[in-house]
């Protein structure tokens, strides 16, 4: 897996490979020009893996995923330090639409379905940025009803009067219709029932497996987003507190206590374990 290595001897910075789709390097966003919200975050993304970022509300994950997609401007949220790349070359300064044709895509939080239009219309708004003719998108209507068959059967229904695992499907089917290298995976499990959860990351992994997707997923679940991620950070108060492998930080004890309801004194700060040294990183 392509991951940034902790600060070397001697102050070297980490060196990514040649198989990183998304490399955040020390980013810092600030809201209406006084709020810091993001402090130093980094974080990479090989291509072909999922990789989670966890955390409580609050913690700094939608923003960073808004940062990524480049949609902070709209509230006047922006990224001050750092850089972000993806496929290679930065792509701060990119419009969202711009970052869609190059192959990443957020997925929001809430979903964020039209509700008005029928579901096979709400998947047909994901191809709007896409010139390779009808066949080509008819071919990834089909394909995405192949992942989610409930879909194909509801595809006339209005997606307002639809159930909210179906309007997740949808938002996800809609972005695979962009036909995406990466898609950016907020909050997927949000106010839905135990089974649909599982449903919904047991495609993910198929869509990875089989079509190549990478995915970042922003979770607060984080027994179901180790479970399906191979890669894991940690995010309180907009810093990464820790990272590393998804069975690595299962098996961890403080994740454990903190994270998934293993303790018994209740959830604590990261940062009140003396014995936790948060791992520094200089990025070039």
């Amino acid at each position: 897996m392509a991951l940034l290595d902790a600060e070397k001897p001697g102050g070297e910075a980490a060196v990514e490979t040649a198989e990183t789709i998304l490399s955040v390097n020390n980013i810092e966003v600030i809201y209406d020009h006084v709020i810091l919200v993001l402090k130093g975050v980094s974080l990479t993304v090989p291509k072909g893996g999922i990789v989670a970022l966890l955390g409580a509300n609050g913690a700094g994950k939608t923003t960073t995923l808004k940062a990524i997609s480049n949609l902070l401007g709209a509230e006047r949220g922006e990224v001050t330090k750092g850089k972000i790349l993806f496929d290679g070359p930065e792509v701060q300064a990119l419009s969202p639409n711009d970052l869609v044709r190059r192959g990443c895509i957020q997925v929001m939080e809430g979903r964020h379905c039209f509700g008005h239009l029928s579901i096979e219309e709400n998947l047909l708004t994901g191809a709007y940025t896409r010139k390779d003719g009808h066949g080509a998108i008819k071919a990834d209507l089909d394909m995405v009803y192949t992942y989610f068959p409930r879909l194909r059967e509801r595809r006339n229904s209005q997606a307002g009067y639809t159930s909210g695992g179906e309007q997740q499907m949808c938002a996800i089917g809609r972005a695979l219709m962009s036909r995406p290298k990466m898609i950016l995976l907020d909050e997927p499990s949000m106010g839905l029932a135990p089974q649909l959860v599982e449903e919904i990351f047991e495609i993910v992994r198929q869509l990875n497996q089989n079509e190549g997707v990478s995915f970042l997923l922003a979770e607060q679940n984080t027994n179901v987003a180790l479970k399906y991620a191979t890669y894991g950070y940690i995010l309180e108060s907009g810093r990464i507190v820790l990272d590393g492998d998804a069975k690595a930080l299962r098996e961890n004890e403080d994740v454990k206590e903190f994270y998934l309801g293993a303790g018994g004194e209740g959830r604590r700060s990261f940062r009140n374990v003396k014995h936790y040294k948060r791992r520094k990183r200089w990025l070039a």
